[in-house]
């Protein structure tokens, strides 16, 4: 009987909390394998300059450090680095190792700002929110990587986590780790406003020249405005809201079978007020986020459970395409 509920039309598509499943199967659950999969998507595309700082009213461009021959500092080994250019006067003196940073070797870092509260485990259409958001700060840990940058990753709402930035496929590669064992450790209920989340991501990542927001916005608070201000005089912040459809559009007539914890309903939506009604209270979130990263002229986008998000991904953070 389940079955044929589930074999509905799209007008009574269940709107359900899925229970925990072992298998990744990249729709209640992250795929780990698919997460590592996007690299190769984040191969083909052309790299644009980096954005690395941003004031209130703008983003202001910087160079990408590379490779070079003219010594600037040394600073304490990170994962990634490169043994071959190992201090090792500096090492010896203090006991911990030490990286020669070259003039071009200041490499940029990117961190995301993961949203993880009960609300992202929703969806209608092909997969949670949570998955969803997932598969997006994948694709920027591989873009991350492609380009030379550290990359860090805060989780805050139901995990609330900190994974140290890491260089090269080594930071992708534990972010797509993270981000499969944060999904899978639970739907805790806890409420943490974003203004909280963005306050300790400017205490923990003071070396960030990135931030990517991701976020369906139900946690966004009157207080999260000044918190991006202050964020955006010492790193380029750009916000990706993710949403399901039902969210951003009005939902065809029906009845539509609710569950969550453990109980279910059915709420009949006929009527055009009961159906702007409901979209009113679902939207809530992700529309509160779109309007505040616009009044501060951040760069944003929002997109649906079904959509690709290689190509909001790669708008936001700077890169574009390559043409076919």
């Amino acid at each position: 009987m389940e079955e044929d509920r589930r074999k509905r039309s799209s007008a009574q598509t269940p709107i359900t909390v899925a229970s925990q499943r072992e298998d990744g199967d990249g729709i209640s659950e992250v795929s780990l394998a698919e997460l590592i999969a996007l690299r190769a998507r984040v191969g083909s595309a052309r790299m644009a300059p980096l954005s690395t700082r941003a004031a209130r009213h703008g983003q202001q461009s910087s160079r990408l450090y590379g490779r070079g021959m003219d010594y600037a500092e040394s600073r304490v080994y990170q994962a990634g680095d490169d043994v071959r250019r190992l201090d090792w006067r500096l090492t010896a003196r203090s006991g911990k190792l030490h990286t020669k940073l070259f003039q071009e070797d200041r490499e940029g870092c990117l961190l995301i700002l993961l949203d993880t509260h009960a609300s992202m485990h929703f969806g209608t259409r092909a997969r949670f929110k949570s998955v969803q958001a997932a598969r997006a700060a994948a694709l920027a840990a591989w873009f991350a990587s492609r380009a030379g940058e550290r990359v860090a990753m805060l989780g805050f709402g139901g995990v609330d986590q900190w994974l140290t930035p890491q260089a090269g496929a080594h930071g992708a590669l534990a972010v797509c780790g993270a981000l499969a064992r944060w999904h899978a450790a639970g739907r805790a209920q806890a409420q943490q406003p974003l203004s909280d989340a963005l306050a300790r991501a400017a205490h923990v990542a003071r070396g960030a020249s990135r931030v990517l927001l991701i976020s369906d916005g139900f946690s966004c608070d009157a207080a999260a405005r000044q918190r991006l201000i202050e964020l955006t005089r010492h790193a380029g912040v750009a916000v990706l809201i993710t949403a399901d459809v039902l969210e951003l559009e009005l939902a065809p007539p029906g009845r539509y079978p609710l569950e969550h914890a453990g109980e279910r309903r059915e709420v009949p939506l006929q009527s055009t007020r009961q159906l702007t009604d409901f979209r009113q209270v679902l939207g809530a979130g992700p529309r509160r986020l779109v309007e505040l990263a616009g009044s501060l002229g951040l760069r944003h986008a929002s997109i649906d459970t079904a959509a690709d998000p290689l190509d909001a991904v790669a708008d936001l953070i700077g890169r574009k395409r390559s043409p076919r």
